[in-house]
């Protein structure tokens, strides 16, 4: 073989290669690295930030890695023992307050939708329109309701005698009911929007079979449930854990021993001196775990419920 032909096969072959390169697709993939260099660059911030020592952030751009010497994680055993108090706090009224928030929308939704009686269609508006209502709407007779009309701290004062139990409990129950009431409105709109796919021959046919409504919503619906009651978890776990309106207003005070973990985060790192950003950057990832961790763990269920 000439070198005149070795040169025209590398022509062709690198011919092809360029017209192999769809344009179109070459642009996609910029505009997606694009997007994610733009999400991802914040967290970047943050966690160096989070790593660094109060030199570290002053000599150094926030995005760029810290040096031997700037290097720290103090910062982050510092937010854990800070945080600690909160995030028990808000798992205990977390859990229970998304359980029942997923199982009531459940039911609801299962009434609203696949059960036909009279005057529903009222009801249900009425579910509906409790998702519009802002917090800041209810905060003055929510706190007067907790604290003039039915304060559990005192009503329950028997209780806290009992091992493990403490007065501030009554503030997290509080908690726990008042996220539940704000909750169920949006959980049974996904529910419902759920449960308008599942086929009425189905469900007509175990009627007819002479099973009654709570049979059908048992053997049939809750099974056909679970994608929805992955979403709904994941949603309402991460709405209760982030809030802080109601924390606030139920609660008052970081130094509380009911303080929820947001509650207690708004106020570290804060100092007549400045505020020291590297521990309110490891206190904001700290506070982020659990959440990251359901959302890790739910994956393939979450993408599930979305699909359907």
């Amino acid at each position: 073989m000439t070198e005149t032909d070795d040169t025209a096969d590398l022509d062709a072959r690198l011919s092809e290669r360029l017209t192999a390169y769809d344009p179109w697709r070459v642009g996609l993939y910029a505009v997606l690295a694009a997007l994610v260099g733009f999400y991802l660059i914040p967290i970047e911030t943050g966690i160096v930030t989070s790593i660094k020592t109060a030199t570290g952030v002053v000599e150094t751009l926030p995005y760029v890695p810290p040096g031997p010497s700037t290097f720290t994680l103090q910062n982050w055993a510092t937010a854990f023992d800070l945080l600690v108090r909160g995030i028990v706090n808000s798992l205990i009224f977390t859990i229970p307050a998304t359980i029942l928030c997923a199982i009531l929308g459940s039911t609801a939704a299962y009434g609203l939708t696949l059960v036909d009686w009279r005057g529903q269609i009222g009801v249900l508006v009425l579910f509906i329109a409790g998702i519009f209502i802002p917090y800041q709407a209810v905060i003055v007779p929510l706190s007067r309701f907790w604290s003039n009309y039915l304060d559990l701290t005192s009503l329950l004062s028997f209780l806290w005698a009992l091992p493990v139990l403490e007065p501030y409990w009554g503030t997290l129950i509080e908690l726990t009911i008042t996220h539940v009431a704000y909750g169920i409105p949006i959980c049974v709109l996904l529910f419902r929007s759920h449960y308008k796919s599942i086929s009425t021959e189905m469900l007509e046919a175990a009627r007819l079979d002479g099973a009654s409504v709570t049979k059908i919503y048992y053997r049939i619906v809750l099974p056909l449930s679970r994608p929805m009651f992955a979403v709904v978890l994941i949603f309402q776990f991460t709405q209760i854990w982030n809030e802080f309106l109601f924390s606030l207003t139920l609660v008052s005070s970081a130094s509380s021993p009911a303080a929820s973990v947001t509650l207690i985060l708004s106020g570290i790192g804060e100092a007549q001196t400045g505020l020291d950003f590297p521990l309110r950057m490891a206190a904001a990832f700290v506070a982020a775990i659990p959440t990251i961790l359901i959302y890790v763990l739910f994956t393939d269920e979450f993408a599930e419920g979305v699909r359907t």
